[in-house]
């Protein structure tokens, strides 16, 4: 049997021409077959020389054709051009082609067109077979042990899209993570395609569709604050470098944890700016919490209640929102279907509780990262990437942190956590809300911390000085519930249990970068 290939331009007459006469001696020949290869006019010079160079032919224009002889066990045997095939035609198989000049290029612009429609159809098809890339940085920490069954469970991306995990950390980590992907297999996930390691600086976000920022240890000792924020920019600026060199140009960055969660999404959307607004940072823990210690006073399930917005700083300065907070199925005496509500501070009737000990409560938490675990931390970040890819709860309000458009009057370009929806694969700011208005005492107080930080970071500014006292702050509090009926104020920050690492460079923007081993990245 004689098998021949003809591989072309998409666009060529004489592929056009090559092709018709092919397929006529298929049709009349029983041991004749042809198999087609149409190239974009883009790539086909690329592909022909590949091509010649693996077979070691000599072919420099379109069609090629060559006959296979795997039957035989050889390789290709290169025929030639479109003469070349002519001729083979018409001396074995006394067969010839008189195609017109105009049929020619008609016909060869319908290839054009049936190569690129198919082309479209595989990239559809790519994307529904290839895994979806999921990167998790600083995999050696608690919360990732929490978070890998979360994410390969089905419910966060959807049970139809398999996943392929990429774990990445520091050399030192390599062993602990090399362990956590052996056990993250013999979870034996149906939508789990595959787990690597990665400990290279340069291979790290490799086409990633998903970035997940945990928090970096912290095994070493600083002696301020002003050390604190400005260690957190040399490897934000290399995080952002890596996102716009390798991942995916639509990659979603989601920024856990509970130090210093705005500042990071903040220096990571300027050092990645392509994909700024696709850098989040995780509010649901903060809400989380503030759910539950309501659902302890109500003698309910946290579960029960809604629509708390955490306004401000995640991880410190945040004013805890209660005006919109809904209560659902309570056991009072007032009853009704499930979907009926109740607003949480009509419930509350001792407003010396919502004034301090809610509020004393919640700062504690907020200062110290108690009860804030891997295991809240894990399901904020994979709540907040489940409602990103199939939507929020329809009319229910979620807490985010996003970079600033000049939303509810905030300043932009800072990170602020703000009531959102999420649908479409995307994240709205619910901007036409109803008495959500923020004092411009209390805007300015958690806004000014988070351009300090900033500004501190870059090492545009020297000292980071609080806004407001605690005790100024008591004050504000039941001025604010008192005469606006806003509810709890934001906490203040103790941040003399945070100790993250230091970093002992200058952390300005022409800095190089630098990778695991020290060396220079090149930018």
């Amino acid at each position: 049997m004689a098998k021949f290939v003809l591989a072309g331009r998409a666009d060529c007459p004489y592929y056009a021409k090559a092709e018709l006469l092919a397929d006529y001696l298929q049709e009349n020949l029983p041991d004749f077959r042809i198999y087609k290869i149409t190239q974009h006019p883009h790539d086909w010079e690329e592909w022909l020389k590949d091509l010649c160079e693996k077979n070691k032919w000599s072919h420099k224009n379109s069609p090629i054709i060559w006959r296979e002889l795997l039957d035989r066990g050889g390789k290709g045997m290169l025929l030639g051009g479109y003469n070349d095939f002519l001729e083979h035609a018409q001396l074995y198989y006394g067969v010839t082609s008189s195609m017109r000049t105009d049929l020619m290029k008609a016909i060869a612009q319908e290839n054009m067109g049936t190569h690129i429609e198919n082309e479209l159809k595989k990239e559809a098809l790519k994307d529904l077979i290839d895994p979806l890339q999921v990167w998790i940085t600083s995999a050696s920490a608690p919360a990732c042990c929490s978070l890998i069954p979360l994410l390969t469970s089905g419910e966060v991306f959807g049970r139809r899209t398999e996943i392929s995990l990429s774990l990445f950390d520091s050399k030192e980590a390599e062993e602990t993570l090399r362990s956590l992907a052996t056990e993250t297999l013999n979870l034996v996930s149906p939508v789990l395609r595959g787990v690597s390691v990665c400990t290279r600086v340069e291979e790290a976000f490799c086409q990633a569709r998903v970035v997940v920022v945990l928090d970096d240890p912290t095994d070493e000792e600083v002696y301020s604050l002003e050390d604190c924020l400005r260690s957190r920019v040399p490897l934000c600026r290399l995080y952002g470098y890596l996102l716009e060199r390798n991942a995916h140009p639509c990659v979603r960055v989601v920024v856990g944890g509970k130090t210093f969660v705005n500042l990071k999404a903040a220096l990571l959307a300027r050092y990645a700016p392509a994909v700024a607004r696709n850098i989040v940072a995780v509010a649901l823990g903060v809400e989380g919490q503030a759910k539950a210690v309501l659902a302890r006073k109500l003698r309910t399930t946290s579960s029960c209640i809604k629509d708390v917005i955490i306004w401000g700083n995640i991880s410190g300065n945040s004013y805890v929102d209660l005006r919109k907070a809904k209560i659902y199925r309570y056991e009072s005496a007032i009853w009704g279907p499930p979907d009926f509500s109740r607003p949480v501070l009509s419930l509350v009737f001792d407003s010396e509780w919502i004034n301090k000990e809610f509020v004393e409560s919640l700062k504690e938490l907020t200062a110290t990262g108690k009860q804030f675990g891997g295991m809240l931390a894990a399901h904020s970040i994979a709540t907040t990437l489940r409602y990103w890819y199939h939507g929020s709860p329809p009319g229910e309000i979620v807490s985010l942190g996003v970079l600033s458009e000049g939303q509810f009057g905030i300043p932009e370009g800072i990170v602020f956590s703000m009531p959102v929806k999420f649908e479409n694969g995307t994240w709205v700011a619910l901007t036409d809300l109803e008495d959500t208005e923020i004092t411009e005492h209390l805007m300015t107080r958690m806004t000014s911390d988070l351009i300090q930080e900033k500004l501190v970071a870059l090492g545009d500014l020297i000292n980071f000085q609080p806004r407001q006292s605690v005790s100024e702050h008591k004050a504000d509090t039941q001025d604010l519930t008192q005469e606006e009926e806003k509810g709890p104020a934001p906490p203040d920050v103790d941040y003399s249990d945070l100790t993250p690492k230091t970093d002992s460079e200058k952390p300005l923007s022409e800095e190089p970068i630098h990778d695991s081993e020290g060396k220079t990245v090149e930018q």
